[in-house]
């Protein structure tokens, strides 16, 4: 059995893991970044780099990825009616995305922290004991730190005692991929059966080329055990959007899967000498299922509270989370709980009231800068000011909910 010190392991070498080992080996810190993974390899993902993830890779120095620029995105309603939402240039971030497969983006990640100095580990972690990540082929890697970077099932949060798997907020989701060039991503909500709201949504989105990325979301709750109904209504989901002529070709090649976990209840994101970052942290946007961005925010986040001082860094990066998508997620994640708990009939009558003619194209603006939590970066005008209205309201309404409360304990890990 052999043994290496660093000062800090990286568990996970997706998004957050090498945004965090990229930004701290750049403040001097000898990493170690751990995947079980060969690079390239795939995930299941939308492939969607947004706004705010853009921003984050212009702070950090690093170019915009290679891939089309995706601006407007289109909601498909449950009946077939559209409400383009738009796409408008904040204070702090730009007006569109790119769409860039998991496979190339993890990669350059990857190679980015690697060229700053983090060293590539492969090998499966077995556990964690204290400050010690263990493989599974004996190896262990002391640290004066461990980041947890290791997605919605983390094992380094199951280690540390960081996560309530009972009171986290769960999804489940499944993509593939068509021959088919796409303008624009489409957001999909659908009845999969009639009248009964699907706990979640679809999507269509543009990759490279004639290819596109389609997939299904699906809401759990704290119950994981219905997981499998995002698998078995991902076909249905698919003809739905062929009958509405959205959808023209056969999902072809490997289907992924994989869990989501929104909203950071149910996550301490560190304690003492551990900190997670990204899906380990519940760092999903709980109304739109994005992660890219609040995983490479929390990273840097979590990279610079260590840099200031290992001992302290679990305090100051918890309290960056709560001053900055803590507030978001305070109001989203209730929301989320409440919609997939509801009546199916009921969220129904919902989606399809907000595709109405008239109603979505009424409130589309907002509605775009709340969907994808761009309030606090957005510019001055009515839109910003009405979608702050919107958010203070919702602190106040989703305030005493369970949700909420619980999220307020985690952050400050009492």
């Amino acid at each position: 059995m052999t043994k290496s010190a660093v000062d800090v392991v990286v568990v996970g070498a997706g998004p957050a893991g090498s945004v965090a080992a990229l930004v701290l080996a750049r403040g001097g810190a000898r990493v170690a970044l751990v995947d079980k993974a060969t690079f390239p390899r795939e995930k299941a993902c939308g492939d969607l780099v947004g706004p705010r993830a853009l921003a984050v890779l212009t702070s950090l120095g690093l170019e915009e990825p290679p891939g089309p620029r995706v601006g407007e995105m289109i909601v498909l309603g449950p009946t077939g009616r559209r409400v383009l939402l738009p796409a408008r240039q904040g204070r702090t971030y730009p007006d569109h995305g790119v769409a860039v497969t998991r496979l190339r983006f993890d990669r350059w990640l990857r190679e980015a922290a690697i060229d700053a100095g983090a060293e590539p580990v492969p090998g499966r972690v077995a556990g964690v004991n204290e400050t010690t990540v263990e493989l599974e082929d004996g190896r262990r890697l002391a640290a004066d730190v461990v980041v947890g970077a290791d997605g919605a099932t983390s094992l380094v949060a199951k280690a540390a005692g960081l996560v309530d798997p009972p009171a986290a907020l769960w999804g489940f989701a499944q993509r593939g991929y068509v021959t088919q060039p796409v303008e624009r991503p489409v957001i999909a909500l659908w009845n999969d059966e009639p009248g009964r709201g699907f706990p979640g949504y679809g999507w269509l989105f543009p990759g490279d080329g004639d290819t596109a990325n389609v997939g299904l979301g699906l809401g759990l709750g704290a119950d994981r055990s219905s997981a499998s109904r995002a698998v078995a209504s991902f076909d249905a989901f698919c003809d739905h959007l062929r009958r509405l002529e959205i959808l023209a070709s056969p999902v072809g090649g490997r289907r992924l899967g994989g869990w989501l976990k929104m909203g950071m209840v149910g996550t301490v994101a560190a304690r003492g000498r551990v900190l997670l970052v990204g899906d380990a942290a519940g760092l999903i946007n709980p109304l739109q299922g994005e992660g890219i961005a609040p995983a490479m925010t929390s990273a840097a986040a979590a990279a610079d509270a260590i840099l200031s001082g290992p001992g302290t860094a679990a305090t100051r990066y918890r309290a960056t989370l709560a001053d900055g998508p803590g507030r978001y997620a305070r109001v989203a994640a209730p929301i989320h709980a409440a919609a997939i708990s509801g009546s199916p009939r009921r969220v129904a009558r919902l989606t399809r009231a907000l595709t109405l003619p008239g109603v979505g194209a009424g409130i589309a603006a907002p509605w775009a800068v709340l969907w994808n939590d761009l309030a606090d970066g957005a510019p001055p005008g009515l839109t910003t000011a009405l979608s702050q209205t919107a958010l203070g309201i919702g602190r106040l309404v989703a305030s005493r909910s369970a949700v909420s409360t619980r999220l307020s304990r985690d952050l400050a890990d009492r």
